[in-house]
C-alpha cells in the first residue's frame, strides 16, 4: 500500500487518482490538500505516532507530494513514540526544504518504507520532451531557457525556488517562498519584487542574434517565458515542482510569451485543462530536456 503524506494543493489530489489501490492518506495539521480526503491528520510532534500507524495499516511506500507550511515544534505535543526523533527533528527545521525533507524521508525509510516519487507514483503527470502546443517558442526562447537555469542554480544556493520570468537574457522576478502563481501576480501588477537583472550571455551571437529573432518573432501571448525546473541537485523524490491550469492563467496575465518547463522534472496536473488554456490564450508550452 502506498502511505501519501499529503500538503496543499492539487498534486495529491492527482497522485491518488492516478493509483489502482487507494493510498493511505495523511495531512499534516492546518495543510489540507484541495481534492482528497486525508485518512489521518498529524502533526510534526506525533510523527513517531504516525510512521507506527503507517507500518500497522501495511504501508509499504511513501510518497510526499503537496505544499506545506514550514511547522514549529511545540515541546508540550510530542508524543512517546515521537520523543527519540526530536534531536533529528530539529536537525531537519534548522537546514533548507530540501535538507529537511532528506531527514524525514529518511526516518519513513529507516521503518522499512520505500519513498515513491510523485512521478514514480503517477507517472502519466510528466509531459515528454517536445511542444504540445500549437504555438511554437520563438528562437530567443533557448537563451531564456539559458538564463532561467543560471537563475535557478543561483537561487538554489539559498534554496529559494522553482521558478522565473524571463525575457530575453532579462530577469524579471523570482519565485519566493510564496510560490509561483504569487511571483506571477505581483508580475501582472507591475511588482517584479525587485529591479530586473540583465545577465549577459558567453557570446555577441548569443544576445544580438537571439534578441533580433525575438523582435521578428513576437508570439502571440506577450513576451517572455516561465521558466520552471527542480533546484540543482535536489531530491527528486519530493518537492518537484510542478504547472497546472493555474499557471497558464497567471503567465497571460503577467503578458509573457509561454511556459519553458524541465522534461522530466516538472508535473503538469491536469493536462487537458492546461493545454487547452494555453491554446486559448496564444501560449506555447515547450517540455526542454535539462542542457549541462
Amino acid at each position: 500500500m502506498l502511505g501519501l503524506i499529503a500538503g496543499r494543493g492539487a498534486l495529491p489530489g492527482a497522485v491518488s487518482a492516478a493509483r489502482v489501490e487507494k493510498p493511505l492518506v495523511a495531512a499534516l495539521e492546518g495543510n489540507a490538500p484541495d481534492s482528497v480526503t486525508p485518512d489521518l491528520t498529524f502533526r510534526l510532534e506525533t510523527l513517531g505516532t504516525l510512521i507506527e500507524t503507517f507500518s500497522a495499516r501495511g504501508v509499504r511506500e511513501v510518497c510526499l507530494c503537496g505544499s506545506i507550511d514550514r511547522p514549529q515544534i511545540d515541546p508540550a505535543r510530542i508524543d512517546a513514540p515521537t520523543e527519540p526523533l526530536v534531536p533529528r527533528l530539529k536537525e531537519a527545521l534548522a537546514l533548507g526544504d530540501d535538507g529537511a525533507l532528506r531527514v524525514v524521508m529518511a526516518l519513513f525509510e529507516e521503518a522499512g518504507m520505500t519513498i515513491l516519487a510523485a512521478h514514480e507514483a503517477a507517472p502519466a503527470l510528466l509531459l515528454p520532451p517536445g511542444v504540445p502546443t500549437t504555438t511554437h517558442p520563438p528562437a530567443i526562447a533557448e537563451t531564456e531557457a539559458e538564463v532561467g537555469e543560471r537563475v535557478l542554480s543561483e537561487m538554489a544556493a539559498a534554496d529559494l525556488g522553482q521558478a522565473c520570468a524571463i525575457r530575453g537574457t532579462e530577469v524579471l522576478a523570482r519565485e519566493g517562498e510564496d510560490g509561483t502563481d504569487a511571483m506571477l501576480a505581483r508580475l501582472a501588477q507591475g511588482d517584479a519584487g525587485g529591479d530586473p537583472v540583465s545577465f549577459m550571455m558567453d557570446t555577441a551571437y548569443d544576445v544580438l542574434g537571439g534578441a533580433a529573432d525575438w523582435l521578428s518573432a513576437k508570439p502571440q501571448g506577450g513576451q517572455g517565458c516561465l521558466f520552471k525546473a527542480p533546484k540543482p541537485g535536489q531530491d527528486r523524490r519530493a518537492d518537484l515542482p510542478a504547472i497546472g491550469p493555474e499557471t497558464v492563467r497567471g503567465v497571460a496575465a503577467a503578458g509573457l510569451a509561454g511556459i519553458v518547463i524541465e522534461a522530466g522534472g516538472v508535473l503538469v496536473l491536469d493536462q487537458r485543462t492546461t493545454l487547452a488554456r494555453a491554446e486559448e490564450a496564444g501560449l506555447y508550452l515547450w517540455s526542454r530536456p535539462a542542457k549541462g
